[in-house]
């Protein structure tokens, strides 16, 4: 009777070896080539690609796909594999700092609700928490899922071609010290963020005049 559980056991290996075993090996061996065989230009293409996934979905699986890969790629020890993962957690950044900082220099262009969130985001993109601008996207997706795009693209790009390198999946600002090249890491940061907060803001001053015009009343301003 000892001898089933034994032979379960190694029935059930063999086969999880045949089944996952054998295509992730095949995978992980794909993604070496890959990412050893990038170039300069490939590499920012890359980091650029993959900043729009991770602005996607901001979270969702699309995102969770560009993460995935940049972790995969870490363990597999190719020289590209760093520069992949600073580009996505960089870019992972953006979108809650740029809606920060969007409702921080125009808070009257939001209602309070995201006043609040954006005051949250600050934090929330320091330490590389994208879903910290989903309430932004959810309430006006046309003008702020297109904005944050194009800013993680910027990210993910400059943060590739400055040469930026991280060996650690997660942390954000707070693992800067473990960051190769942290001024070209939060210049990537800034230059992304920085492009998204213009973006929504345009977008949203086209809205505020718009709105003008229908009922009349002036546009917004702070105080």
């Amino acid at each position: 009777m000892l001898v089933l559980p034994l032979v379960g056991t190694l029935i059930t290996g063999a086969v999880m070896w045949l089944v996952v075993g054998a295509p992730l090996a095949a995978l992980t061996s794909a993604l070496t080539n890959a990412l050893g065989n990038l170039s300069t230009g490939s590499l920012v293409l890359a980091g650029a690609t993959l900043g729009l996934m991770v602005a996607a979905d901001l979270g969702g699986p699309i995102n969770k796909t560009a993460y995935t890969f940049a972790v995969a790629g870490l363990a597999t020890g190719a020289p590209a594999a760093p520069a992949i993962m600073a580009a996505v957690m960089a870019a992972g950044m953006t979108p809650p700092l740029a809606m920060a900082l969007a409702t921080t220099l125009r808070r009257s262009w939001f209602t309070p609700a995201e006043q609040e969130s954006g005051r949250a985001a600050w934090l929330l993109g320091a330490v590389y928490v994208t879903e910290g601008a989903i309430p932004f996207a959810a309430a006006d997706p046309l003008r702020v899922l297109p904005s944050l795009l194009a800013g993680s693209a910027v990210t993910g790009g400059l943060s590739a071609a400055f040469g930026v390198a991280a060996a650690t999946p997660h942390g954000g600002i707070f693992v800067l010290p473990l960051v190769g090249n942290p001024l070209g890491y939060v210049l990537a940061i800034a230059a992304g963020t920085l492009v998204s907060a213009a973006a929504v803001l345009a977008l949203k001053a086209r809205e505020q005049r718009m709105r003008e015009s229908h009922s009349g009343d002036p546009l917004c301003h702070d105080p």
